[in-house]
């Protein structure tokens, strides 16, 4: 009997086995991998690079909109987390608890942060006293430990990396105001940097955060047709302020609470743009937040001394030539054959690659290659350096077209739960519904295709009064219903 050893370095196909391409991009590519401690992830350098450019894209954003940066504890007294009932419910069953410091056991068990609304409110009781102390709109970038019992690189992990935003207000509408101009800034970060296809809409009241009034999201679709929740917005009313005595004097000189919202992103973002834009060769990274922008692959020949001086001069010009305006390397490691090379920076998405031959250089030129569809073209050497912003922006044009498309694709419109199981029939798709928002009704969704779930209420469409696909009552709302990770 014959067996087939895999190769350690292959790829499996995404058409074979979805969940298992993910992982062999994640780990070939060098993004992260596993560790010794259960649910938990190494993110290695590429993947931290990948990380910090995302991040840096939305700290911009987040102090553009008159935020600050600060920083909390780690551990919260379980004495705080208990005080809103709510959110200690949704939350209980991922909580980490230290019970011992050193060798003395700790009379009151400390969470590892799951969240930081319960610290936060605690510190902020004595912080605030006055409407002139409002609003208060600050963010931390900070990990995160929840107790997951199935995890997935990036996707699901037991500990995560993210930003959380944290405002309080004096009226309920200047805290509506901040949730949506946050998911704002989250679907700008979506589209405009990530290049991916998402849909904003409000939670359902079963899908929403823990102890929030309500929740809006991003839902991004992902090459498989499966939804992520990409990013999430809450209006918490004065649920916890109440519950933590929050209080200011109002300009009316009345004792009142403050409202408050949150609003996160964590690295599981980088799961949705691996598997967004990804293929069977590996990464396909959006040109703005890609750590290496431009690969250089000098062509070097052992018998061809004065072409290989050539080559190298050319290569140093590139450098200088796109210092300071695109992220570029030039990948000098010996010992590697231009195709292993080739291989090696397709694997991990580089938007473009220019190859520099002494024969090109001859004619006074260089190839250039595109990750997002292998178009190949030749351009002048003198002006390749000033034309790169424009090629990145281009493939970052084609990338989200591209995410738009498969959206397009894999959209249906359905006006009943018969139609519902139809679209489902032949795989994934992003059903779109009149729904009436009721619990009842979203169950009996639930229960009429197998793994689905309303993902949101879309905001940017109405549902005109149309029949509930459910009930068949006028319903205000359209729904996205999705199978999601």
């Amino acid at each position: 009997m014959s067996t087939t050893t895999r190769d350690p370095k292959a790829i499996t196909p995404k058409s074979e086995d979805f969940d298992r391409w993910y992982v062999d991009v994640v780990r070939r590519a060098e993004l992260a991998d596993y560790t010794p401690v259960g649910g938990c992830m190494v993110v290695r350098p590429y993947g931290w690079g990948l990380w910090e450019n995302v991040r840096d894209a939305l700290d911009a954003m987040i102090k553009r909109t008159g935020h600050e940066n600060m920083q909390f504890p780690l551990f919260i007294p379980e004495s705080l987390l208990t005080k809103e009932a709510e959110h200690v419910e949704g939350f209980a069953p991922e909580v980490a608890w230290v019970t011992q410091g050193g060798q003395k056991k700790l009379e009151e068990r400390l969470a590892v942060r799951p969240t930081s609304e319960t610290i936060i409110c605690t510190l902020y009781a004595d912080w605030i006293h006055s409407w002139r102390d409002l609003p208060v709109l600050i963010n931390q970038w900070a990990n995160v430990v929840r107790w997951e019992k199935r995890t997935r690189l990036f996707l699901r992990t037991t500990e995560f990396f993210w930003q959380e935003g944290h405002t309080f207000h004096e009226t309920t509408d200047e805290a509506k105001f901040e949730v949506e101009q946050m998911l704002g800034c989250y679907r700008e970060l979506a589209e405009e940097w990530l290049a991916m296809a998402v849909i904003p809409g409000r939670k359902t009241e079963s899908e929403k955060f823990a102890g929030a009034d309500y929740t809006m999201s991003i839902e991004a679709i992902m090459s498989d047709g499966l939804a992520l929740q990409s990013g999430t917005s809450h209006h918490l009313g004065q649920n916890f302020t109440r519950a933590y005595n929050i209080t200011y004097t109002g300009r009316d000189n009345t004792v009142q609470h403050p409202f408050q919202t949150s609003w996160g992103l964590s690295t599981r973002i980088i799961g949705g743009v691996i598997m967004s834009h990804g293929d069977d060769r590996g990464l396909v990274l959006p040109p703005r937040v890609a750590p290496v922008q431009v690969v250089v692959v000098p062509i070097e020949r052992s018998n061809d001394p004065e072409g290989t001086e050539a080559v190298r001069a050319a290569c140093v010009r590139l450098e200088e030539e796109a210092a300071g305006r695109v992220r570029l390397r030039v990948d000098r490691r010996e010992g590697h054959r231009p195709g292993e090379k080739y291989a090696h920076w397709e694997l991990r998405g580089v938007p473009l690659r220019i190859v520099v031959g002494s024969r090109d250089l001859a004619e006074g030129s260089v190839s250039l290659v595109r990750r997002v569809d292998g178009a190949e073209m030749r351009l002048p050497l003198g002006e390749v350096g000033e034309r790169l912003p424009a090629l990145l922006d281009e493939a970052h044009v084609l990338l989200r077209e591209r995410a738009l498309k498969l959206l397009e694709d894999h959209s249906r419109e359905v006006a009943t739960l018969d139609e519902l199981r139809g679209a489902f029939a032949d795989g994934p798709v992003f059903a779109n519904a009149p729904f009436c928002d009721r619990p009842e009704c979203e169950v009996e969704v639930k229960a009429a295709v197998h793994a689905v779930t309303v993902r949101c209420l879309r905001t940017d469409r109405s549902g005109e009064g149309r029949p509930c696909l459910a009930c068949g009552t006028p319903a205000e709302h359209i729904a996205v219903i999705a199978r999601a990770y």
